[in-house]
């Protein structure tokens, strides 16, 4: 498994905004973090749609953390961008599996197991 590039981003302003600690505008996160500001934005959209950033618009505005940082996870920030974490498509809620026999279930078990260590 491997996080996009997307969701590296993502953790890296989640991170930037824990450490500013107030009130940053979007430029100044692209600048800290090496992510343009173009998709800097989109990501932080994302973030405020699900409750993780605060956005302020107009003079004095910009970005910072809804929440303590102690509260935010890495696995939440990761399901923000990527959805949830699955490691095989019969974890999906609606995959219905087409194997004949008892032997995918055995798998299917073993991937939940493995998915939630990863959580």
């Amino acid at each position: 498994m491997k996080i996009n590039l997307e969701t590296d981003y993502a953790v890296r302003i989640v991170q930037c905004l824990a450490n500013c600690g107030s009130r940053i505008d979007a430029n100044t996160i692209a600048e800290r973090t090496g992510v343009t500001q173009k998709f800097s934005l989109k990501i932080l959209r994302k973030l405020a749609a699900e409750g993780v950033v605060k956005s302020y618009k107009g003079v004095g505005g910009g970005y910072e953390l809804a929440l303590p940082p102690e509260q935010i996870t890495l696995l939440q920030v990761m399901e923000i961008i990527e959805g949830p974490i699955v490691i095989s498509r019969c974890q999906q809620a609606d995959y219905k599996c087409d194997h004949p026999n008892d032997c995918s279930c055995y798998f299917h078990h073993l991937f939940n197991e493995v998915a939630e260590d990863i959580k």
